[in-house]
């Protein structure tokens, strides 16, 4: 097998050939008139004697994916944004300078064909091109044909090849861009309003995460880079903007992991006059709405696991869940000692000056997340672990929230807004304080938010779903970078 030094060698000395006959190497006066695709939909059935009646001329372009030559004639097949289609390329058809100049083109090379359609003898639908041209020359070999790109760190890295070379990667991205497509559309038959907040924020906040900070150099100010959209389109449900939702970018300075990206797709809508009851039933409506259209069931596997979306979906609090999956009584719970004792049986990350609410945050975390297989939602979070949501009216020690999980993972969290404005003052006082104490993760003080309550939010109910791990999860990916066409990664250091 050739090194890679020898086949770029080669290349660079067909591109020289081909200039020193005159061809343009990336001409951009062509126009095509059909793609693969559409010619397999249309005449994908007809036989050859139809295909002959037809007397009409195809234009397409596409990549040259694959050759062979014999001599005086030639197949090669293109790939363009709606699939492949087979080429017969004779120099008896096209002359004997054009075939010479075309025996000069490789796999990868973008060309322009016209021609009248055929089958083959083994019935494969194929172009008889009378022309053919170059329209972009590829420069550098792409992956051995059979293996195709795979190295994982390649296919994430060289994102362009992977789409090249692996059709089930290009796949997964028209499926990601489907449901966003099927998402928006639920929303605004809903009478939601898709708006626009800013990436960049004067005060984290919106989500407990560490954020990315910049620094604006005409204002002379810090900022960040939104955590999450939250309290920007809580205001506009202020301005009286009561159904709004967006889907957009959030960034969070933490790590990398197969369910976690510095910047991630969340879709996040409020509904005014609504609880998070209201947002429960809704959330299940659109997923099963999606699931619908994408799979035509609402039963599919994922990862070799069957997973089914038919509702309803099943509803326990954290102390059930608990209960049911770490054999935890839920009075083992009540107390800040009995539950730190249950927490570090568990092994689960708690300290001594953590809260009752979070050391049972810590066990969930630890033990009862990844069990949580098919679809359900988990009520009743500790307030400690809340600071946006409406405390229960029957307990204020809880808030009216919840959270999805399918396959063991966070679909998306919800809860009814917290529209008390001092109350929200004593939540954002409480967070600043455990911000002072160390941890990176807490809210700041938002004064401008808490004005904007003071002008009076109606009751709310607000939800972020997460894009990417839906994605996943009706892709069958593995890992969130399948699913980002750019996934950040360490920089490669080159030899030096």
């Amino acid at each position: 097998m050739e090194d890679s030094s020898e086949l770029l060698r080669k290349k660079r000395e067909k591109a020289n050939e081909l200039k020193a006959a005159g061809v343009d190497l990336y001409p951009n006066d062509m126009r095509v008139d059909h793609t693969a695709g559409d010619l397999i939909d249309i005449y994908g059935e007809a036989n050859g004697e139809t295909l002959e009646r037809l007397g009409e001329t195809f234009r397409l372009a596409g990549r040259i994916m694959a050759r062979r030559v014999f001599g005086k004639a030639s197949f090669i097949s293109i790939r363009d944004r709606k699939g492949d289609i087979q080429v017969y390329i004779r120099k008896e058809k096209i002359g004997d300078e054009l075939y010479g100049l075309f025996r000069k083109f490789d796999i990868g090379d973008f060309i322009f064909i016209s021609g009248s359609l055929f089958r083959t003898n083994t019935g494969e639908l194929t172009i008889d091109a009378d022309t053919v041209r170059l329209l972009s020359k590829c420069m550098r070999p792409l992956p051995e044909k059979w293996h195709g790109l795979t190295d994982i760190e390649a296919r994430y890295r060289q994102r362009y090849l992977d789409l090249i070379m692996n059709p089930a990667a290009k796949e997964t991205f028209i499926i990601r861009s489907r449901i966003i497509r099927l998402i928006r559309q639920f929303m605004m038959e809903r009478d939601f309003l898709e708006v626009e907040t800013p990436m960049m924020h004067p005060i984290a906040g919106g989500a407990a995460a560490k954020p990315f900070k910049t620094h604006h150099n005409t204002l002379d100010m810090e900022l960040y880079l939104r955590i999450a959209p939250e309290l920007y389109l809580k205001r506009l449900v202020v301005g009286g903007m009561e159904r709004v939702f967006e889907i957009n970018r959030s960034f969070r300075n933490e790590g990398i992991s197969t369910l976690h990206n510095p910047e991630f797709t969340m879709m996040e809508f409020y509904l005014a006059y609504a609880t998070y009851e209201d947002l429960m039933a809704l959330t299940e409506e659109m997923i099963s709405f999606v699931a619908r259209d994408i799979f035509g069931t609402l039963q599919f596997v994922y990862q070799g696991v069957d997973i089914d979306l038919s509702p309803p979906w099943p509803r326990m609090t954290v102390k059930e869940a608990i209960s049911a999956f770490a054999g935890i009584s839920p009075e083992r719970l009540d107390s800040q000692e009995s539950a730190l004792n249950e927490a570090r049986r568990l092994n689960a990350p708690v300290t001594d000056a953590d809260s009752t609410g979070k050391i049972v945050m810590a066990i969930f975390e630890a033990v009862v997340e990844e069990k949580l297989i098919q679809p359900t939602f988990i009520t009743r979070y500790p307030v400690e672990v809340s600071p946006l949501s409406r405390r229960s009216s029957d307990n204020s020690d809880y808030v009216d929230r919840f959270e999805l999980f399918i396959y063991g993972r966070e679909i998306a969290n919800a809860f009814s807004e917290l529209n008390d404005p001092d109350d929200q003052r004593e939540r954002f006082l409480q967070q600043v304080a455990e911000k002072e104490s160390g941890d990176e993760e807490a809210h700041e003080m938002d004064e401008d938010y808490i004005t904007a309550l003071e002008y009076a939010m109606p009751p709310t109910a607000g939800e972020g779903i997460g894009i990417d791990r839906l994605v996943m999860l009706f892709t069958d990916s593995p890992s969130i970078r399948d699913v980002i066409l750019f996934p950040h990664m360490r920089t490669k250091i080159k030899n030096a």
